[in-house]
């Protein structure tokens, strides 16, 4: 099935903002979204790549929980990934460069990516740009700790399962707000995770 998908993904039109709206977690960042309100001259760059590979004759794809530190995504589920640096030639080789980085493991910069739709973040003012790609085998993961406090790996059959639902989660300075979000083993994916899984399952339900 999820061979069948990729072979395919070039046919399909990328959902973009109506899949996204399904997890935007606050009203504010719904009007910057509907009406792309950020200067495009200012805005940081980064990209995060959905990794997919097969284990045990199924689909997987890679979270990660970030490492503590001073800044706005401490301790978040997130897609691995990070931005743009001066050496990258493109978003894309930032998406692989990061993954390898953070997963310990060796992706080759020729490898084909399909983009998704890119998501502006207000709280940190970057403009994240999503890829997926995927291997014929399962890899090796030698995760940096420094970077990465734990590796998730989630299945295909597992995400599509997953529903959004609201819960009060501390976002920014409101600590009673009732964020969109989706829970995996009691890890909770909110923000621009959930918001760009969102949009890859919808692409996956595309299929069936």
């Amino acid at each position: 099935m999820f061979i069948k998908f990729i072979s395919k993904l070039s046919d399909f039109t990328l959902p973009g903002k109506k899949a996204h709206f399904l997890a935007v977690p606050s009203k504010d960042r719904l009007k910057r979204i509907s009406k792309q309100k950020f200067n495009i001259k200012k805005v940081k760059k980064a990209a995060v790549l959905i990794y997919c590979y097969p284990n045990n004759d199924k689909m997987f794809f890679s979270l990660i929980k970030r490492s503590d530190y001073n800044g706005v995504h401490s301790g978040q589920i997130c897609l691995p990934g990070g931005k743009l640096e001066k050496n990258d030639k493109s978003l894309k080789d930032t998406a692989i460069r990061e993954c390898s980085e953070e997963l310990g493991i060796s992706i080759d910069f020729d490898k084909d990516l399909f983009p998704l739709t890119p998501l502006y973040i207000p709280v940190s003012n970057f403009l994240v740009s999503p890829y997926l790609a995927h291997e014929s085998f399962y890899p090796i993961f030698n995760p940096n700790f420094k970077e990465v406090a734990l590796h998730i790996q989630l299945s295909i059959n597992q995400l599509m399962k997953l529903k959004i639902e609201k819960k009060n989660l501390k976002y920014e300075l409101d600590t009673d707000s009732k964020i969109p979000c989706y829970t995996y083993q009691k890890h909770i994916i909110w923000g621009a995770t959930a918001m760009i899984l969102s949009e890859f399952k919808f692409l996956l339900a595309s299929t069936k």
